[in-house]
């Protein structure tokens, strides 16, 4: 869930072909092979749709950040600046895929807009092709300019949209990511030349977020993931919850959305429903429940291991911690990092520093560059304490 923040990518198309809810049917739980597949069939099909080729990109890139855990919101929580990001590298052929398929995609818009200007499906679909690159240049290129640069270009896309359509709701999703992202931007970057005329607001792209979430139709569920992940940024969990859990209703095997919703019980003090949260995971990984068996049991050892070393439960949260880290390596990075430097800290608040300073080394080793290896570093030359642990 994290990037999708900087999400600009969303359904388009004919949203009703049986293909294409097939293959968002995968898409939002985690299947992103079989979405990949069903979109290239849809493709093949319909060549002159670029409603198609968007969800084939889509689907590349989001492959790609479930692969390295940017879906998930604890790279969104905190304080962490939207322009501070772990870069990913998909493969050479992926990009060449996203490329291609973005490419098609803005030549078959634009062919239709020079036959009618006021094509209001053309220029939606030209405006997802934008916000489909702004996220692969933010995200993988660390192109910042660019990606900002085409972000802007979908938000004024998508407002010749609405303003040809007013009922046209889910072209407001745009445009309510634009307002929340520009309005969280440093301000040196809100004075670029392209976001002249933009200054962002935070609570009115939320406002509008929740109009799409209500009234859309292809994006009314983006419209409330990405709530639930701007609630969590913004330090609002409990109003996370309850949409967290109607997504969970509607995608029964994204496993992301189980440990998402414990970690928002956990932040709002309920500790013990957030650890039964992921007792259920482990219940249902074990009964081979579909998507829920592919879950590795370290992600659940670090999962509640996390909430233990909140609550004061640091016996449980280092032997959870040390399962998790004793099969680091079949974790996604993002998570093996946030793990050792996490079981440095417990070590640390056990009073146990040589094996505090091993752990950090370790996560320092895993990531160089991430966030958690540069916090472990300043834990190497003094003991990690918290004053403020949960309880």
């Amino acid at each position: 869930m994290k990037a999708l923040l900087a999400s600009l990518a969303l359904a388009s198309g004919p949203a009703w072909d049986p293909l294409i809810q097939k293959g968002f049917d995968h898409f939002y739980n985690l299947e992103y092979d079989e979405a990949i597949a069903i979109f290239r069939q849809y493709v093949e099909r319909h060549p002159e749709e670029p409603g198609g080729y968007n969800h084939l990109a889509q689907s590349i890139l989001y492959r790609e950040m479930f692969r390295t855990g940017a879906l998930e919101t604890e790279l969104v929580s905190g304080n962490n600046p939207f322009l501070r990001r772990p870069k990913m590298n998909p493969t050479p052929e992926d990009q060449k895929q996203f490329d291609e398929a973005i490419r098609r995609s803005m030549e078959l818009s634009q062919a239709r807009l020079e036959k009618n200007p006021r094509d209001t499906r053309a220029l939606y679909t030209l405006g997802v092709a934008h916000g489909l690159r702004a996220n692969y240049n933010f995200l993988v290129r660390k192109a910042w300019r660019e990606a900002l640069r085409d972000a802007t270009a979908a938000r004024k896309l998508h407002n010749q949209v609405t303003e040809l359509d007013p009922s046209f709701t889910d072209a407001r999703l745009v445009q309510g990511v634009h307002e929340y992202v520009v309005g969280s931007l440093p301000w040196h970057w809100r004075v670029l030349g392209f976001l002249i005329g933009f200054r962002g607001n935070k609570q009115e792209g939320i406002r509008i977020l929740h109009e799409v979430a209500e009234r859309g139709q292809v994006n009314k569920l983006d419209a409330k993931v990405l709530l639930s992940a701007i609630y969590r940024r913004e330090r609002q969990p409990e109003r996370a919850v309850p949409l967290i859990q109607e997504l969970m209703a509607s995608f029964p095997r994204n496993y992301l959305l189980y440990f998402e919703l414990a970690q928002m019980y956990s932040e709002i003090g309920q500790g013990r429903q957030a650890l039964e949260v992921l007792a259920k995971v482990d219940q249902l990984r074990l009964s081979g429940a579909p998507g829920l068996a592919r879950v590795h049991p370290a992600k659940i050892h670090f999962a509640r291991g996390n909430v233990q070393f909140w609550y004061r439960d640091l016996d449980s949260a280092l032997e959870n911690m040390r399962s998790a880290t004793a099969h680091a390596e079949e974790l996604d990075l993002n998570t093996a990092v946030l793990a050792w430097m996490r079981l440095g800290q417990i070590y640390d608040l056990k009073g146990e520093r040589s094996f505090a300073i091993e752990a950090y080394r370790q996560a320092i080793a895993t990531a160089p560059e991430s966030d958690a290896a540069k916090e472990s570093q300043r834990y190497l030359g003094e003991p990690y304490r918290r004053a403020d642990i949960r309880g």
